[in-house]
């Protein structure tokens, strides 16, 4: 046996194997209790708590006083407005989108900033677990609220109207829901790839409000300028040209903003029987003003709710490619 000397032989160093997905549940758990923990998450949960109650509160008013007899009445509740309030569903159109956006705006690049970027992937967290994590700690604080806000509302309309809500009622609020909890997706993705290509949380936050106002104001002024460039002028000798209200159509509903609209329409008006053009040989045999039992309201708007998921995984599939470019220097 040969003598060693005294020299003790190193062993060699143990390359870390794992999942790509090691620290997933950590980051997620960190993630959610963060933003539930936040002042900038409790003024955001106020602000859309009071102006959502005020407007559901207006709308039992209202249902008490004129609509007594309504076989829906929780979803009047919903959609009723009543000055100077619009309705439930139209506050949340347009607050969702601001608190999706206030969660990952700086969700990638505030770690850079700090300068914390290379000491939490030096843990055993890989960037895939890292960057889904950010992402479904935030949705899982989204989808928190929103289910608290639901379970409210359902409550505030249990004790002020004094019915409980029918089954297929209850469906159609679930199904909604689970669509506003999409929409909100897609814009807590679109911040996120923000936060991944700007390192500055401000310039992220205003591209991020940037889309909305272009989705939220503009996007309806520019919908029938396109479809006039690709389908020629809406009216011909004969009336509207159908090819111009589709190609229209087909424009419009690359908003998350008009997916999400037309699901709640068909969710909450159970009377709705389209959502789009619709000829009158097509309403030969129905009953106009009749509402559509609950199922086929769910297959009048599964393709709006999988453009919001799909839109969701796509923003996010682009986010993850960049964040994986990106060099990260201790």
């Amino acid at each position: 046996m040969p003598p060693n000397n005294g020299v003790v032989n190193a062993a060699p160093p143990v390359r870390r194997r794992g999942s790509p997905w090691t620290g997933l549940g950590a980051v997620v758990a960190k993630e959610t209790a963060d933003h539930l923990s936040s002042a900038r998450m409790r003024i955001l949960e106020a602000l859309v708590f009071l102006t959502a109650i005020a407007a559901a509160y207006q709308a039992i008013q209202t249902i008490r006083a004129t609509l007594g007899e309504s076989p829906f009445l929780f979803l009047r509740l919903l959609t009723l407005s009543q000055d100077p309030l619009p309705s439930f569903i139209a506050l949340l159109g347009f607050l969702i989108p601001l608190v999706a956006i206030a969660l990952t705006f700086d969700a990638i690049n505030g770690e850079f900033n700090r300068r914390t970027m290379s000491r939490i992937l030096a843990q055993p967290i890989y960037r895939d677990a890292l960057l889904l994590g950010k992402f479904f700690g935030a949705l899982l604080s989204l989808t928190i609220g929103l289910v608290a806000l639901w379970l409210l509302v359902l409550g505030l309309g249990l004790l002020l109207l004094g019915v409980p809500p029918s089954t297929e009622e209850t469906m159609r609020m679930l199904g909604f829901l689970i669509a506003t909890i999409a929409y909100g997706g897609v814009w807590l993705a679109l911040a996120l790839l923000f936060s991944v290509i700007f390192r500055a949380p401000a310039t992220a936050a205003l591209a991020a409000l940037g889309v909305w106002l272009l989705f939220a104001l503009f996007w309806s002024v520019l919908t029938p300028l396109l479809a006039n460039l690709i389908a020629g002028p809406p009216d011909s000798m004969f009336g509207p040209r159908i090819e111009f209200v589709e190609t229209q159509q087909i424009i419009d509903r690359l908003s998350p903003n008009t997916l999400y609209a037309e699901t709640a329409l068909a969710l909450l008006h159970p009377a709705t029987r389209a959502l789009g053009p619709v000829l009158i040989s097509q309403l030969q045999g129905a009953l106009l003003g009749a509402p559509l039992p609950a199922t086929q309201s769910f297959i009048l708007i599964w393709p709006q709710l999988t453009g919001l998921i799909a839109s969701v995984i796509v923003i996010f599939a682009i986010a993850y490619i960049v964040f994986q470019r990106q060099e990260i220097r201790a």
